[in-house]
């Protein structure tokens, strides 16, 4: 049986693949490439030294996804497609709930059809909102985001829950992701967003390679040591991993799950600045900008949950995020277009 993934082109989604590849799993990805790029299966495979099975396919269209059931057999879905800059889904929310849930539906409805019944579902720490204390454990009240991005991971997990309870599904896992960073070690694959990137650490890769001239620095009166907003980093091989675990655990498990992912330590962006600075050798300028909507002061996480039942444990720490993001940067300063 193969493993589906949905968005398997994308940042996670890419250096998912490869650890699934690399732990013997027959790979199907489907992606539309609105985030992403036909380069990175090539370099999933280099990476491995295996083959996939790629389709094209846009999840909002419901008949895509027939070839795909039909020409596998699916054991499993991973499911990483949709709309993810929290920016962006304040200004166009309805670009947001009309794709990220409609994608979601759609493909729940093909999963019944063909009798799939184990998904992961990709969500986020931006489910929890503004936290009230830290760290954030899986128990904590979900109920209101700070953006409509979050809002539309909220209400996914509720229609997992719901078509679960149909017995249109057999188990589910969530994962809440803290913030993925970092890239993987060949330099090959990493974070390629499309026009300004809207994430940290992207952006300041670009400044550290000469493709900006500053970082902005979005808020420095925040209640925490510095000002600045504090976030869980996670390196994205590590996040990756995880999804491993999550799949193992999804053929055991009956009903649904949720796990925090993420290391349990909080770095504020001027910590980040100065990590980075650390682990390269390079002057990274910033400047302070007013505060952006849907940001909060502060989120990290409370992993334990996820040590304890998947057995899982994140690795690389900071230094080794920031000196693997940088590499993959200067390696491809222009993403994936640095392909000759």
């Amino acid at each position: 049986m193969s493993i589906l993934v949905t968005g398997g082109a994308g940042f996670i989604g890419s250096h998912t693949c490869v650890e699934l590849l690399n732990a013997g799993y027959d790979v199907v990805v489907v992606d539309n490439f609105a985030n992403s790029c036909p380069e990175v299966l090539n370099r999933i495979k280099k990476i491995t030294g295996r083959d996939l099975k790629f389709y094209e396919a846009d999840l909002c269209d419901p008949d895509s996804l027939d070839i795909v059931f039909k020409e596998n057999t699916i054991g499993a879905v991973i499911h990483f497609a949709g709309l993810k800059a929290v920016g962006e889904s304040v200004l166009n929310p309805l670009k947001y709930y009309s794709q990220n849930l409609g994608m979601t539906i759609n493909l729940c409805r093909k999963m019944a059809e063909y009798k799939v019944g184990k998904i992961v579902s990709s969500s986020s720490a931006t489910v929890y909102g503004a936290p009230e204390k830290c760290p954030v454990t899986e128990d904590v009240p979900v109920g209101h985001a700070n953006c409509p991005y979050g809002e539309t991971k909220i209400i996914i997990e509720k229609i997992l829950a719901d078509v679960l309870l149909s017995k249109g599904l057999e188990s589910v896992i969530v994962l809440r992701y803290f913030n993925p960073i970092g890239a993987h070690e060949s330099g090959m694959l990493g974070e390629a967003p499309n026009g300004v990137p809207e994430n940290l650490l992207p952006y300041l890769t670009q400044v550290a390679v000469g493709k900006r001239q500053f970082l902005s620095v979005f808020g420095n009166d925040y209640p925490t040591h510095d000002g600045t907003g504090v976030r869980d980093y996670i390196h994205v091989v590590d996040l990756a991993k995880a999804h491993i675990k999550a799949v193992e655990r999804a053929y055991k498990a009956d009903g649904i799950e949720y796990y925090n992912l993420g290391t349990g330590i909080g770095y504020s962006v001027l910590d980040i600045v100065k990590a980075y600075e650390k682990a390269t050798g390079k002057k990274i300028p910033y400047k302070i900008m007013d505060r952006r909507p849907g940001d909060v002061a502060e989120s990290y996480a409370d992993p334990s949950r996820a040590e304890k039942n998947l057995g899982w444990k994140a690795q690389f720490d900071l230094e080794r995020m920031c000196r693997d993001a940088d590499r993959w940067q200067t390696m491809n300063p222009d993403g994936y277009a640095s392909v000759n």
